[in-house]
């Protein structure tokens, strides 16, 4: 049991270094840059995570039109 957990907590780590990459990588994209210009003062004030985060989600929503 202990081999299971501990291969859980591995993947965990790699999930979240693959997320801050992702992440960095979308930030540094024009498109994210462009959307991030449109976005009101308020957005400006979110974390970076969350505006990546709301960024696929709007841009999947406009996708799956």
């Amino acid at each position: 049991m202990a081999g299971s957990s501990f291969s859980r907590n591995e993947s965990s780590a790699g999930d979240a270094q693959i997320w801050q990459s992702l992440k960095r990588a979308i930030a540094s994209s024009s498109g994210f840059q462009r959307w991030q210009s449109e976005q009101d003062a308020q957005t400006s004030q979110q974390m970076l995570d969350q505006q990546v985060r709301r960024y696929l989600r709007e841009t999947l929503e406009t996708l799956a039109y």
